[in-house]
C-alpha cells in the first residue's frame, strides 16, 4: 500500500488563540514495499504525520491517499477508519506504556476483538504474531509487565503485525533497548520489509538504525521537508544534516573524514565489516 501526501498543513491549537504550526504545506510519497525513515529534531512534524497516516488526525489544508481512501479535512466515515487502522499499523514511541491486559496472549488479541476478527482465527493469529516477532507460545500467559524492554517492544509489534497490515509504522522504536535488542530488532524490521513485503515508516533519531535499513529518507525541520533522497545522498550531506541537528552514522562519518582529509574515496557500506576489508584494500 502506498501513501501519498499532497500540500498537506496541519496546526495545533491547543485551545489558545495561538497556533503551533506543525506541518506546512508538506508532499511527500511513502512507496509500497520500501522502507522510508522520517528523521529530524523533536517537534519536527515526524508524528504529526504518522498520526495522520493512522487517520488519528485529519488534515487541515491538502489530502493525504492511503491506498484506495482519501483523507482530507473533512475525515472520513466510521467504518472506512476502521478498515484504514488495520491495514496501516502504527507502534507508537515506547508502547509498553500502554499496556493494560495482564497476559501477552490478551494483550495481542485486545485489537483484533476490537475490530472483530473471526473468533476462531484469532488464537492463530495471535501465535503467528508472536513467531514473527521471535518470541514462543511461552510468552502467551505470561504477564507483559515483567518481561524485558526488547520483549516488550516485541510484544508491541506482534499486537500490531496481528492484523497482518500493509503498511507498519514504527516510532522510535530503539529507545530503552540494548545493542543486542536493536540488533535483533534490525533483522524483524528487515524479514518485514524484504519476505512480507511492507510497506514501512521509520521515525528515528537513532541514524545508525536508520542508514542500516532505510531505502530513502525525508528530513523535517519546523513542519517542512528541509531535504530527501537515499541514505547514501542524504548522510553525504554532512554540514546541512548538523544544521537540523542531526549527526551522521559513525560509519558514514569515517567515510567523508578520510575523503576530506585523505582524499580517499573507500565508498559507503552498510556493514561495518565491509568497511574494514575496504581499508585494509587500501592499506595494502
Amino acid at each position: 500500500m502506498e501513501i501519498k501526501f499532497n500540500n498537506v498543513s496541519y496546526a495545533y491549537n491547543n485551545n489558545t488563540p495561538i497556533k503551533v504550526e506543525a506541518l506546512k504545506d508538506i508532499n511527500l510519497n511513502f512507496i509500497e514495499g520500501k522502507l522510508t525513515s522520517l528523521i529530524g529534531r523533536s517537534g519536527s512534524g515526524k508524528t504529526t504525520i504518522a498520526e495522520l497516516c493512522n487517520a488519528l488526525l485529519f488534515p487541515q489544508n491538502g489530502k493525504i491517499g492511503i491506498g484506495s481512501y482519501t483523507l482530507t479535512s473533512k475525515g472520513v466515515n466510521k467504518k472506512d477508519v476502521n478498515k484504514l487502522r488495520v491495514n496501516v499499523g502504527l507502534v507508537f514511541q515506547f508502547p509498553e506504556e500502554q499496556f493494560f491486559n495482564m497476559t501477552v496472549k490478551e494483550e495481542i488479541s485486545f485489537g483484533m476483538k476490537y475490530f472483530k476478527y473471526k473468533t476462531n482465527k484469532i488464537d492463530t493469529r495471535t501465535s503467528e504474531a508472536l513467531k514473527m516477532v521471535g518470541l514462543d507460545d511461552t510468552y502467551l500467559e505470561r504477564n507483559p509487565f515483567t518481561l524485558s524492554s526488547g520483549e516488550k517492544r516485541k510484544v508491541a509489534i506482534a499486537s500490531i503485525l496481528a492484523f497482518n497490515p500493509d503498511v507498519i509504522i514504527l516510532d522510535e522504536p530503539t529507545i530503552g533497548l540494548d545493542s543486542e535488542s536493536k540488533k535483533n530488532l534490525i533483522q524483524l524490521i528487515r524479514k518485514l520489509k524484504t519476505r512480507l513485503n511492507r510497506t514501512i515508516i521509520l521515525i528515528s533519531h537513532d541514524m545508525e538504525i536508520v542508514h542500516a535499513i532505510s531505502d530513502y529518507i525525508y528530513v523535517l525541520d519546523k513542519g517542512k521537508i528541509v531535504l530527501e533522497g537515499d541514505k547514501y545522498f542524504v548522510f553525504k550531506q554532512e554540514d546541512e544534516l548538523k544544521e537540523y541537528g542531526i549527526r551522521v552514522p559513525k560509519i558514514m562519518e569515517f567515510s567523508n573524514k578520510v575523503l576530506k582529509e585523505k582524499g580517499i574515496k573507500i565508498g559507503y557500506r552498510d556493514d561495518i565489516n565491509d568497511l574494514i576489508k575496504d581499508i585494509y584494500r587500501y592499506v595494502k
